[in-house]
């Protein structure tokens, strides 16, 4: 698997700010055949940083329903695979630079 196709994109939430801010993570969907090895050279040849330790789990999809006029439309959303980056003491990623 070629390392650009393992990250997807970065997770942005007020929780995960949190764990940033307190711990030194960052959060990232990243591809599910995906390994932990392969997840941590991602990000350090992306980020120029340097990884301590990396934890993954897959979310569940779920069960989604909608309204409309035609009456009730349920569908299932994906799983996803997430990654869990917690950096060397001293390190950090600027998510919003390239924005």
């Amino acid at each position: 698997m070629k390392l650009s196709d393992v990250l997807i994109k970065p997770v942005i939430s007020e929780k995960v700010n949190k764990a940033t801010e307190k711990f030194n993570r960052f959060y990232f969907i990243v591809d599910k055949k995906a390994n932990k090895l392969e997840i941590k050279k991602a990000v350090e040849d992306f980020y120029g940083v340097t990884v301590a330790e990396v934890n993954t789990m897959v979310m569940p999809g779920k069960n989604k329903t909608r309204f409309t006029k035609a009456g009730f439309i349920s569908g299932r959303k994906p799983s996803y695979k997430k990654a869990v980056v917690t950096l060397a003491e001293g390190e950090s990623i600027d998510l919003y630079a390239n924005i």
